[in-house]
C-alpha cells in the first residue's frame, strides 16, 4: 500500500512538473527562421494571467551588444534592445489548449509590432513564435529553445 502511494504521488509531482514546463514561462533562447543563427535569450514571465518577454541577452556575434532601437517607435525609440519588453499582453487561449496568443511581439531589428502567438512543444522544451498581421495565415514563425 505505501508502494502504491508513493507512485501516486511522484505521478502527482511529475504531473504538475510537466503542466508548468508546457507554458510559455521561463528563459529561450531564440533562433532565425533558418534555425541556424542563434540571436538572443528572452525571458518571458507570468504576472496575473498575463505573459511579457523581455529581451536578456544579445547571443548573435554580428549583433552590436549595446545596439538601441532606433526603428522602434514611441517610448521604445532610441532605447536599448537589451532589456527591452519585447513580448506584452499574451493569455492563455481559453478555446485551444496549449496556446496563448492576443498579445503582440515586437521586432527590434525593424521597429515593427506585430500580433503574437505562443505554443510550447508538449514536452515544454520548444517554443513555436508567431508573429503575423492580421491572421496567423500571415506571418511567420521560429522555433525558441528552453534554457531554463
Amino acid at each position: 500500500m505505501k508502494k502504491l502511494l508513493a507512485a501516486a504521488a511522484a505521478l502527482v509531482v511529475s504531473g504538475a512538473a510537466f503542466a508548468q514546463a508546457a507554458t510559455p514561462a521561463g528563459l529561450w533562447k531564440t533562433v532565425d527562421d533558418s534555425g541556424k543563427v542563434e540571436k538572443s535569450l528572452v525571458r518571458i514571465s507570468e504576472a496575473g494571467g498575463v505573459y511579457t518577454g523581455r529581451l536578456e541577452k544579445i547571443l548573435d556575434p554580428a549583433a552590436k551588444p549595446d545596439a538601441v532601437c532606433d526603428e522602434c517607435q514611441g517610448a521604445d525609440k532610441g532605447k536599448p534592445i537589451v532589456g527591452m519588453v519585447i513580448i506584452r499582453g499574451i493569455k492563455k487561449n481559453a478555446d485551444t489548449e496549449g496556446l496563448w496568443d492576443g498579445g503582440t511581439v515586437l521586432d527590434p531589428a525593424n521597429g515593427k509590432t506585430y500580433k503574437a502567438r505562443l505554443k510550447p512543444s508538449e514536452d515544454g522544451k520548444k517554443l513555436e513564435m508567431r508573429g503575423y498581421v492580421g491572421s496567423p495565415i500571415f506571418g511567420r514563425s521560429q522555433t525558441w529553445l528552453r534554457v531554463e
